[in-house]
């Protein structure tokens, strides 16, 4: 666990956060007693949880490298980074071209001190690292590293991973997403994972209750409130799916059963 004369006062240790229930799922090192206790009784709750959660994480890395790949896409905007944990969107990003350039944005000042992994650019490309609530969609596109690092004349990559399951309806998680996108231009993509109930509701059911007990409260989304994200958008084949079956690699791990995943996935392009 981390020990590194972080900020105290500005990094909750008492309570568990969501970043570092899911770094501590997945086997990472940066997370308090808070955080295990809860992931620990999640994962009693629902056992499939570590798989859900690494299969989320294995979507990233997918979709990143289509993006690049397929898309052609050298710009990102990632919103909700979380802890970093290689590789990094950055990293997959320039593996495929090298002058790619990221803007990560989150919250959570323990990224913030973290944020030295994601800065490490290749010199043909650039990274940056915004604090930002993405609930301030503003403060994020008025910001100077924004500006600095992204030509907006020139398409984007949205990516928005792992978050929206923690706007509530009064926040308008659509609204906000839309919001980032208003400035991109034609040609711009929007990455997306949506949490959801549909396929295990019983048992997601139980671990939403787990982190609404530590006031981390969540709005799990049917197929068709996740394709509200999507309208106006042109959705890239298969659409909006259970992450394990979009754009399948075999890298991952296999048999994954959809009861197992509580996470819908898409990519679609900006007209």
């Amino acid at each position: 666990m981390p020990n590194n004369g972080w900020p105290a006062d500005r990094i909750d240790t008492e309570h568990a956060h969501s970043a570092r229930i899911y770094d501590y799922i997945l086997g990472g090192k940066d997370y308090y007693p808070a955080d295990k206790e809860a992931g620990d009784a999640m994962a009693q709750e629902w056992p499939a949880l570590p798989i859900h959660m690494r299969a989320n994480r294995d979507w990233m890395n997918r979709a990143v490298r289509w993006l690049a790949e397929k898309g052609g896409m050298r710009q990102f905007l990632d919103i909700g980074t979380g802890i970093p944990t290689s590789p990094n969107l950055h990293e997959i990003a320039q593996s495929v071209a090298p002058e790619s350039r990221v803007v990560y944005v989150d919250n959570d000042p323990i990224v913030l001190t973290l944020s030295q992994g994601l800065l490490a650019s290749t010199p043909e490309g650039k990274t940056a690292y915004i604090e930002a609530d993405f609930q301030d969609p503003d403060a994020v596109l008025n910001s100077a590293e924004f500006r600095e690092t992204l030509d907006l004349d020139k398409p984007v990559a949205l990516t928005v991973i792992a978050i929206v399951h923690f706007v509530l309806d009064e926040d308008d998680a659509v609204g906000i997403v839309r919001r980032l996108l208003e400035p991109l231009p034609s040609g711009s993509y929007l990455a997306m994972t949506i949490g959801t109930a549909e396929f295990a509701p019983e048992e997601v059911g139980r671990v939403a209750r787990e982190y609404a007990a530590r006031d981390m409260p969540m709005r799990l989304r049917t197929i068709d409130e996740a394709h509200e994200f999507f309208e106006g958008l042109e959705l890239v084949e298969p659409g909006i799916v259970q992450v394990h079956k979009w754009h399948p690699d075999g890298t991952g791990e296999q048999n994954i059963r959809d009861e197992d995943i509580a996470m819908y996935g898409a990519i679609a392009r900006k007209p």
